[in-house]
């Protein structure tokens, strides 16, 4: 048991990586700044054929030579006018204790590879278009 009161595995491999990528995908997406999850092309692909992607824009590796910790890559699109290096800062502290405290599991590392900055949609926007 961890501190959390959440099991570590001992042996095979007790959760899944799209159970770790989506309380990855919900942290990152708490983030200040950050519009949406970028899920790529190969997402993409599979919800064209109607495969639901668990975490679209998370991935999740387990380190090797442990089952207990795990690296995760965030694809975020970010909000035009913020500060990206903070925005991705902040999602790295948000993601490394989310997945940690709910799972119980090491994150060795967040790496964030921003897809894109766009603007801000505001109802104003959109009001006036109409």
């Amino acid at each position: 048991m961890t501190e959390t009161g959440v099991p570590r595995s001992s042996g095979p491999r007790t959760m899944s990586q799209g159970f770790i990528a989506q309380y990855a995908a919900e942290a990152a997406m708490q983030t200040e700044g950050v519009v949406r999850l970028d899920a790529g092309g190969a997402a993409a692909i599979k919800a064209a054929f109607g495969y639901e992607h668990e975490g679209a824009g998370i991935q999740v590796v387990f380190r090797e030579d442990s089952e207990d910790i795990v690296q995760i890559t965030v694809y975020p699109v970010i909000e035009f006018g913020r500060i990206v290096p903070e925005v991705a800062w902040n999602i790295q502290e948000h993601v490394k204790s989310d997945v940690e405290t709910f799972t119980g599991l090491v994150v060795d590392q967040v790496d964030v590879h921003v897809k894109d900055i766009i603007e801000p949609q505001t109802t104003e926007m959109e009001d006036s278009d109409a």
